[in-house]
């Protein structure tokens, strides 16, 4: 398997000085896309090789599933000599990407000062705050992320009290900017051949991700009215039928008439309340209170034959351990199995991403730590060609 074969990305380099969630996510991305990702470890190894179920130590579930398409190399960078092999890495460079504090990384010698010697080089980083404030040298990780970005507070209003998502919602997404971002820059490099720097700092980008509907009535300057009604009702939630769970999405005036027909309530299609979009919108706890109630009237099969007739979106509650065994998932290949060199069979999620004429794929299984230096190493004494 090729390191650089097949992909929009091939032919590109990546320096990846990342660990945990965010941006091991972000270079996975890159190097799904046919990128030639160099995974640089500490000697103690990315701390997601002790997250999780796993058959030999270092190769944890969690690190598994966030590392695939990427060679592994272990460097010291408080050692002088390891440091030096890392500044020869980046002369083959398209991309320095990590995640760490400002004063941390300028403290390695690796702040954006390394890009004076290649003035194409992406340098993109991934910090808690934006880098121009006083927060940033602050520490950040998601669960932080999601209180300071209103997330915590969002679920008080639906739920009654603060929680978190049941997902490391901000890693996962700012990763996956991360990932967008750095190929941006990439394509802007094709047209003017200078490079820059990339950030993405978490609190911002999860804000600008939080306020797209919660920004609500601030858009006019009324701060009190912060808050998209409809996703903070404490009613939308999936609604128990008569033998289960139904997520149900009714949204066109016309679609909320042939519910209401379906419910045995046709007059609720003229009511002032329910009529039009904004009107639903000013009544949506009342609305959602009432569909909650006529939904325990029939069976889950029940309602999705008649709401499919009516092109209602709606789908039963998939249950998490049942995944493996979807019938759609197992046709559609999402979930297939591999052999992995030293871990043996394993479960691989597929790679979302679709492209006709350069398909992603995936060429490279998840590295044992340092499994590539030699290699990677051997390669710097013959030139600054990988």
């Amino acid at each position: 398997m090729s390191p650089t074969q097949g992909g929009p990305l091939a032919g590109i380099r990546v320096v990846d000085l990342t660990i945990n969630v965010l941006g091991p996510l972000a270079t996975q991305v890159l190097g799904d896309m046919g990128a030639d990702v160099v995974k640089v470890e500490p000697p103690a190894g990315d701390p997601m090789r002790q997250v999780g179920p796993a058959r030999h130590a270092g190769m944890s579930a969690m690190f598994l599933n966030l590392n695939r398409n990427k060679r592994s190399v272990v460097l010291d960078l408080k050692n002088q000599q390891d440091a030096a092999t890392l500044h020869r890495l980046l002369a083959s460079a398209d991309v320095f990407v990590h995640s760490m504090r400002p004063k941390a990384i300028e403290r390695l010698g690796f702040g954006y000062e390394v890009a004076a010697r290649q003035p194409r080089l992406i340098y993109a980083v991934a910090p808690g705050y934006n880098s121009a404030g006083p927060r940033r040298d602050r520490p950040a990780y998601d669960d932080v992320i999601q209180g300071e970005s209103g997330i915590a507070d969002m679920m008080a209003a639906a739920n009654g009290a603060p929680g978190f998502f049941p997902t490391v919602m901000a890693d996962k997404y700012c990763g996956m900017s991360l990932a967008s971002a750095i190929g941006m820059a990439l394509f802007a490099r094709e047209r003017s051949g200078a490079g820059q720097r990339v950030e993405v700092p978490m609190l911002e980008s999860m804000l600008a991700f939080n306020l797209v509907e919660h920004l609500w009535g601030g858009v006019f300057g009324d701060e009190g009215r912060l808050g998209y009604p409809r996703p903070l009702s404490p009613h939308r939630r999936p609604y128990a039928t008569q033998d289960g769970h139904l997520c149900v999405m009714v949204q066109t005036d016309e679609q909320w008439r042939a519910f209401f027909k379906l419910c045995g309530s046709s007059e609720l299609g003229a009511d002032p309340r329910f009529s039009t979009l904004g009107a639903r919108t000013a009544n949506i706890a009342e609305l959602y209170a009432l569909v909650a109630e006529r939904m325990q009237s029939r069976t889950t099969a029940q309602w999705q034959q008649d709401l499919d007739a009516h092109d209602i979106p709606n789908a039963p509650v998939a249950r998490l351990q049942e995944m493996p065994l979807d019938p759609y998932l197992a046709e559609t290949g999402f979930l297939a199995p591999y052999d992995h060199p030293s871990e043996g069979r394993l479960l691989n999620v597929a790679i979302p991403h679709k492209f006709s004429s350069t398909p992603p794929s995936f060429r490279l299984p998840p590295p044992r730590l340092g499994e590539h230096s030699q290699e990677i190493l051997q390669s710097l004494a013959k030139g600054p060609s990988l």
